[in-house]
């Protein structure tokens, strides 16, 4: 049994999600969870769900030590950011190489990179006049969002789409497939 650890700067729905899927997995199981903001919910959630939880801000995650200390410590097997605002340590990238997967609430490589997250990617695609959008699931390397894709589902941009309208179409194809895709991957690599 594998175990994972979702890193989150937000509410963790999809963390939360990763939780409960995975209670039912013979593969791995979600045993912590990180996130780069003290106020984030997706610390009620984890303490909700009775799961190991910590704050590492981004000094934290920089100091090797401390972050890789604090993985080991815990058996950690994978990584999977789930909402994680902040650049992944390369110390990390390295002693994880191959094992930390991300979301990404768009089709990449199209609105990708710094700064796109949430809401805003979802206004630049509507701005953008695109017609599809979706999710893209990938490995993570030192730079965001250019990791090698494993997955892409796509949904509809509607004329009278919203940010938040476009959001909770996104947001479905997530939990949809965020959770199977992790495993695949974790199936794959043992």
């Amino acid at each position: 049994m594998k175990n994972i650890a979702v890193f989150v700067s937000g509410s963790g729905s999809n963390a939360e999600n990763l939780f409960r899927y995975f209670e039912h997995s013979s593969a791995a199981r979600v045993t912590f969870l990180v996130s780069s903001r003290r106020e984030a919910y997706a610390l009620t959630r984890a303490a909700n769900l009775g799961l190991d939880a910590a704050v590492f801000f981004r000094e934290q995650l920089r100091d090797p030590e401390f972050a890789l200390q604090e993985l080991k410590r815990r058996g950690i097997d994978y990584i999977v950011l789930a909402g994680f605002l902040a650049l992944v340590p390369e110390t990390i990238i390295r002693a994880y190489a191959g094992r930390i997967l991300n979301i990404h609430p768009a089709l990449l490589p199209k609105f990708g990179g710094k700064g796109m997250y949430g809401e805003h990617v979802h206004r630049a695609v509507i701005e953008a006049g695109e017609r599809q959008s979706g999710i893209t699931i990938h490995r993570v390397n030192e730079a965001y969002d250019s990791g090698r894709i494993l997955f892409q589902a796509a949904v509809d941009v509607d004329p009278d789409d919203t940010p938040q309208s476009l959001a909770s179409k996104i947001h479905a194809l997530e939990y949809l497939h965020f959770p199977k895709i992790v495993e695949a991957e974790i199936l794959k690599l043992e």
